[in-house]
């Protein structure tokens, strides 16, 4: 239950926020995943709003799999869980899909305008904007069945970092780079095992308490 007066933090993004097991192909228990692992890590003071969609895109309709657009989703999220203290956008990986025909930097510009959006709400204290954390998703590893969707993806994953990094100076926002702490599993390329979260939510935990 959310003590009052705790520092309310929305985590927006795709199936990495939500959890998504590479070894079952469903969720990982809710003691395992990064979300979960943060809040017990922070403690009390702090509460965390999981709001991870699979197939979640920055800005991008997706006529396969349906209403994916984070463009579309955050601002009424920022609205429905106002104040929020932190607003921590980790998003692109499902942009990287060859359907899309994005490259890695439009990638992390569209992250950016989640940002802006963001830093524009009047969902933080007092009618203020929140802070924002800008992560940039781990690269892809080795993709198997996943390799014709995803396609260039690989490489361009590897180059979203650096982009991030741009776009959060540019938007001025925190940034951090998940693919410092976290690899992709082996089993699909694309989502994280059990280790792989909790390595994650310690090194958040920390950048969470340097900002607040």
């Amino acid at each position: 239950m959310e003590k009052e007066g705790a520092k309310r933090i929305l985590c927006f993004g795709d199936s990495l926020t939500w959890g998504a097991d590479p070894e079952t192909g469903g969720r990982h228990p809710v003691n395992s995943r990064w979300t979960t692992l943060l809040q017990k890590n922070l403690g009390e003071s702090y509460w965390i709003i999981e709001e991870g969609l699979n197939g979640r895109t920055t800005i991008w309709d997706d006529l396969i799999e349906g209403d994916k657009n984070g463009r579309r989703h955050l601002p009424m999220l920022l609205e429905s869980h106002r104040p929020l203290d932190l607003v921590i956008i980790m998003l692109g990986t499902n942009d990287l899909k060859a359907r899309f025909q994005v490259t890695a930097l439009q990638i992390a510009q569209s992250a950016g305008t989640l940002v802006e959006i963001a830093k524009r709400s009047n969902a933080g204290r007092g009618g203020n904007s929140p802070s924002v954390l800008l992560i940039s998703p781990p690269p892809l590893g080795k993709l198997a069945i996943w390799q014709e969707e995803f396609g260039e993806g690989i490489e361009k994953s590897r180059n979203l970092a650096r982009f991030y990094s741009y776009f959060a100076e540019v938007n001025q926002c925190h940034f951090f780079d998940a693919g410092e702490v976290v690899k992709t599993s082996d089993i699909d390329g694309i989502h994280w095992e059990a280790t792989a979260n909790r390595q994650f939510a310690e090194a958040l935990t920390n950048k969470v308490k340097d900002i607040l």
